[in-house]
């Protein structure tokens, strides 16, 4: 089983990740984790340059462009996934192939050219790139401004350059409002595979009741024998 948590920059994925790989393993599963991008690998390299504004702004960058640096890592890691995969582990992802779809598609925006654009993202990644498909994509929903505030929490992060705290999506209120608004048209447009967990109302919902809606929708879409 191999499960994907995506969402805008701060809203919590790698706390989610970690708690739902604890929930599994408390339920007696093998469970393990993969990180995308695999920042500090050799197959990332692209992608820390890319965020880090070595070839520009985001919008000087096609999504096509920066979807191969991102793609390429994740063919990287992809081998691991499989094996674990074959041996009947359920693998979780914090970010992958539909990070993308956000960063990426949210630049386009005409929907008619975006959709083309995810048929190529696709095509790339799991028919050429024989990267495996998740079975379950679940998007983490938040205000792109209240993440934007949670980031400035993080520790310093090692691929960010020159004592910055945003990497360059992260500093772009307005490419993160792009990239969430993608992220909820990707979740209509594949509804039987991608779903949306709403992490606020008026006010950001503590982190179990996050996770209970995560476990929730993993138990009611996936068959989970636990």
């Amino acid at each position: 089983m191999l499960i994907a948590i995506e969402g805008t920059d701060g809203s919590g994925k790698h706390t989610q990740v970690n708690l739902l790989r604890e929930r599994f393993i408390q339920e007696g599963r093998t469970c393990v984790v993969f990180g995308f991008p695999q920042y500090g690998k050799k197959s990332a390299g692209l992608v820390e340059e890319y965020l880090n504004g070595k070839y520009g702004g985001s919008d000087d960058v096609t999504p096509h462009t920066a979807s191969l640096f991102f793609a390429l890592d994740r063919f990287d890691g992809s081998a691991q996934i499989r094996t674990h995969l074959e041996a009947g582990d359920i693998v979780l992802l914090d970010r992958y192939v539909d990070s993308n779809v956000g960063h990426q598609g949210g630049k386009i925006r005409d929907q008619d050219t975006r959709s083309a654009y995810v048929d190529w993202l696709y095509d790339l990644e799991f028919r050429i790139l024989n990267n495996p498909r998740p079975d379950l994509t679940l998007v983490l929903h938040m205000p792109p401004s209240v993440g934007q505030e949670l980031i400035k929490k993080k520790s310093k992060r090692e691929y960010i350059e020159g004592g910055k705290t945003h990497d360059i999506h992260e500093c772009d209120l307005t490419h993160l409002q792009h990239a969430q608004e993608a992220f909820l048209w990707l979740v209509k447009k594949f509804p039987q595979t991608h779903c949306t967990i709403e992490c606020y109302t008026d006010h950001l919902l503590p982190i179990e009741e996050i996770h209970q809606k995560i476990w929730c929708e993993i138990t009611s879409r996936l068959e989970v024998q636990i």
